[in-house]
């Protein structure tokens, strides 16, 4: 567990038991923190306060599912601020794109936590998330599955589902990320490490400066995609790197 994700696992825990149970899910109360796109201007507060409100346990409990199995590893690999600048700018969003349906209320942290889902389809496509603990699904297929059931239900309008807060979560994600690693020191990195590397070091002494890594004095994250880089590099050879992974053999290796 991480910090940031502990803490929203708390606080939508802690608002679920305040409005559901110790107000007996107060309507009034909850209609000044959900989000309506036409009411924007007299309740901006809900643009944030939608995101913490649920209307049923399984509504909560899913949706803290999901983040609790995704949100460490993308905390992990961007960072706590960066972390939960992604959670909020997926909640925003989603409330946003949901200006398609102005006059529906919408609440919970679906938004948000699509937004982690698909940071972590990003940086981790293949890995495989089993369906009800049975159906194996590569993240990347399962967040393009994600997006055509939210494109469908929204279109159809089927449901009282926030198909459209689901697709702006993504779409927030996405232009987050986009802009992140656009800005990002170790984009620099990577834009003046990406060609002449090989040929200034020659593929030998490349190797055998990666090869003097200690991947057991690193993180558990960083040590599995050290890992996955030293088979890649095992099977192609230093051309069959990208320049991502050439750009982490270097930043360890320069510890």
């Amino acid at each position: 567990m991480t910090p940031w994700v502990i803490f929203l696992l708390v606080a939508n825990g802690a608002a679920y038991l305040v409005l559901n149970q110790l107000l007996a899910g107060s309507v009034e109360l909850g209609s000044l923190l959900a989000f309506q796109p036409a009411a924007v201007l007299a309740h901006p507060w809900t643009l944030v306060t939608y995101m913490f409100v649920h209307g049923s346990f399984g509504h909560l409990f899913w949706n803290m599912l999901a983040l609790y199995f995704f949100g460490p590893r993308v905390e992990l690999r961007l960072g706590g601020p960066r972390f939960i600048g992604l959670y909020l700018v997926s909640g925003l969003a989603g409330a946003l794109l949901s200006f398609i349906n102005p006059y529906v209320y919408i609440i919970g942290a679906s938004g948000a936590v699509f937004g982690v889902q698909l940071a972590f389809a990003r940086y981790w496509p293949r890995d495989r998330i089993l369906i009800w603990r049975i159906l194996p699904v590569e993240a990347w297929l399962l967040v393009v599955l994600m997006t055509a059931v939210s494109l469908f239900g929204g279109l159809g309008q089927m449901g009282n589902v926030a198909h459209w807060a689901h697709l702006g979560g993504f779409a927030g994600a996405a232009l987050y990320l986009a802009v992140m690693e656009r800005f990002s020191p170790a984009q620099r990195f990577r834009s003046a490490t990406r060609a002449p590397l090989p040929s200034r070091l020659g593929d030998r002494a490349a190797i055998e400066k990666w090869s003097r890594i200690q991947g057991d004095q690193l993180h558990e994250v960083n040590r599995t995609e050290l890992e996955r880089i030293r088979q890649v590099l095992a099977e192609r050879g230093v051309g069959g790197l990208s320049a991502d992974e050439r750009a982490f053999l270097e930043r360890f290796s320069a510890r």
